[in-house]
């Protein structure tokens, strides 16, 4: 397993973590007012790792832009942005040579699930979403072009925003809800997360076609 702190466009900081014989990358979107080094985006990293899959944690915003968001808190709605970012962080897989071939998927949370929705309506190569306690609503009419299959986790005690996914997903062409039961919005019910972390596992490891990093 290699870890090591990037940067993109000289500007984006990111977390790269590459296990051996690697299959596949998910990129993540973090949630408002969050960043790479959210403990639970973290968690969810290490278990994808240890299934044999790459992971890019990204800082969303500049550090002005995340100084700026702190005071005005309205960056961390603009899903077009935050969208533009994803794809910027594909994009500059594209052009590592360890990684360039690995299949890649999504996983957002909160607000980072309606970008990487918006994200991934642009993209082809884009094999798979999971949303954790995400806003896909956020990505609007986005949402009727995303191609890959996309996984909405939601904690059954977090009543506004699983109507709000159920929303989005009768727009999705291929999308399935996951409740995890007695969990509230972050899902710091004991247990709660690891049961997140299993199901975007097993998701991942179900669409994303085996590819190998060089």
């Amino acid at each position: 397993m290699h870890e090591r702190e990037v940067r993109l466009l000289d500007r984006l900081s990111a977390t790269l973590g590459v296990p051996e014989k690697a299959r596949g990358l998910v990129i993540f979107a973090h949630g408002s007012g969050s960043g790479r080094r959210s403990p639970r985006n973290r968690f969810a990293a290490a278990s994808l790792n240890q299934a044999g899959i790459a992971t890019l944690l990204l800082d969303l915003l500049t550090e002005d832009e995340e100084q700026l968001d702190n005071q005005t808190g309205k960056l961390r709605f603009d899903v077009v942005l935050l969208a533009r970012r994803m794809d910027f962080a594909t994009e500059w897989v594209r052009t590592q040579r360890d990684i360039s071939a690995l299949p890649v998927g999504y996983f957002g949370a909160s607000t980072g699930a309606g970008a990487a929705l918006v994200a991934a309506s642009e993209r082809d190569d884009v094999r798979a979403v999971v949303s954790r306690g995400g806003r896909p609503d956020l990505a609007g009419d986005a949402l009727a072009a995303v191609k890959a299959p996309t996984l909405l986790i939601v904690g059954s005690l977090d009543p506004v925003v699983l109507e709000l996914n159920r929303s989005a997903a009768s727009r999705l062409k291929h999308c399935e809800i996951a409740i995890v039961p007695s969990a509230t919005h972050l899902f710091e019910e004991e247990g709660a997360l690891e049961v997140v972390t299993s199901l975007a596992q097993r998701w991942f490891l179900r669409h994303l076609p085996e590819g190998a990093a060089s």
